[in-house]
């Protein structure tokens, strides 16, 4: 299979207000952050984390945050371009950037593609005003549309439209309405993901009334057939693409290829040439990263729990998963997995032939308890 894919997350922390339902690393503005500043930085980590990398081309680059459209577009030029003199990237390689469907945001769109931006994934979440306003988004439905008719009429490579199910008294009918909205909006790349309550967030401490279980199940059920009934693949357990629209970046995190994290709290996961694999944290707060503190911890992942982290990762993916890309990307044989497979095939949760592992219906359905039978 060849060299391990290296992709790059680049954090952006801020947000022009923190949404409730919301646990990443994002930061209110309070005062006009040092934009500029933490450019500098954003290289300055890089070069940091240079060796673990083996030089390698990087295969795609996320820009997540945060709200990364809180940057300019000739700030993000810099950025790109600067990175390349570091690692340059592979022939083709998805660039992606996330942003917020309101005006200002939109007005930087072709400004993006110019920077070397190919692929905008706009996080929507609802095309109704009264969800909008519970989610605590700062956007309208018609700045939703507009940003999406936008992206449609860009040279991107592709984009993505964010949306959640399972809100604060969301309806059967409300779903299928936000999902029809966005369906209607032809995005190459559509994130479906139910709402959960997360600690440490507004939410978690004063939750709101959400849909129950029986009519979660009808949601996704109903919803998942008219996606597919649009020409939408469900390749991942929260993404749905066009054929050939999947996202670069996230099919390889789950593949368990490598990636760097730059910026306020990103992770990093990085093989090095005798085959064990580092993880990195970088500092949460703006504060510290600014001060250059850049490295919270890194440790050498356990051999022990590399099963496990492959195939948590792995199986969140509906297609087949290779067995040699088990051995490339976990530097251990496959007899290490006999017994675990053994069980997981006798329970009717995977099939397998000589080179694959296929998840079954009832495997998609248990899959913690398949996933338990790797610790």
């Amino acid at each position: 299979m060849g060299m391990i894919p290296l992709s790059l997350y680049i954090h952006m922390p801020w947000c022009v207000q923190k949404c409730p339902y919301c646990d990443f690393n994002s930061h209110n503005i309070k005062q006009a952050p040092q934009y500029e500043h933490y450019i500098e930085h954003l290289l300055a980590d890089l070069a940091c984390d240079l060796p673990l990398t083996a030089q390698r081309p990087i295969h795609s680059v996320f820009i997540g945050g945060g709200t990364p459209s809180l940057f300019s577009a000739s700030l993000i030029e810099r950025l790109l371009s600067e990175v390349q003199t570091y690692l340059p990237f592979e022939p083709g390689a998805e660039v992606t950037i996330e942003a917020n469907p309101n005006s200002a945001d939109a007005d930087n769109f072709a400004g993006y593609i110019h920077a070397g931006i190919n692929r905008i994934s706009i996080g929507v979440q609802s095309f109704q005003p009264d969800k909008l306003t519970k989610l605590g988004r700062i956007h309208n439905p018609l700045e939703a549309i507009q940003a999406a008719k936008l992206a449609q009429s860009l040279p991107l490579r592709s984009f993505n439209t964010d949306l959640m199910h399972g809100l604060p008294n969301q309806s059967l009918a409300d779903a299928l309405y936000d999902l029809q909205q966005a369906i209607d909006l032809s995005p190459p790349h559509l994130s479906w993901y139910q709402l959960t309550i997360e600690p440490n967030t507004l939410f978690g401490s004063k939750p709101p009334i959400l849909p129950n279980d029986d009519l979660l199940w009808d949601i996704y059920e109903q919803g998942d057939q008219l996606l597919t009934a649009h020409g939408y693949h469900q390749y991942e357990t929260s993404a749905y693409a066009k054929t050939g629209m999947q996202c670069a970046h996230n099919l390889n995190y789950w593949q368990f290829g490598d990636y760097l994290g730059i910026g306020c709290g990103a992770h990093g996961k990085l093989t090095q040439a005798d085959g064990s694999i580092i993880r990195t944290i970088k500092t949460r707060h703006p504060k510290g990263y600014m001060e250059g503190r850049y490295l919270e911890k890194s440790y050498l992942v356990p051999q022990d729990e590399l099963p496990f982290e492959f195939f948590m990762n792995q199986f969140r993916l509906f297609e087949p998963a290779p067995k040699a890309r088990f051995e490339q990307r976990t530097s251990l044989p496959l007899s290490r997995l006999d017994k675990p497979i053994s069980l997981a095939l006798q329970k009717g949760y995977i099939t397998e032939d000589n080179d694959y592992w296929y998840l079954t219906k009832h495997g998609k359905l248990f899959l913690n308890s398949l996933l338990e039978l790797f610790l």
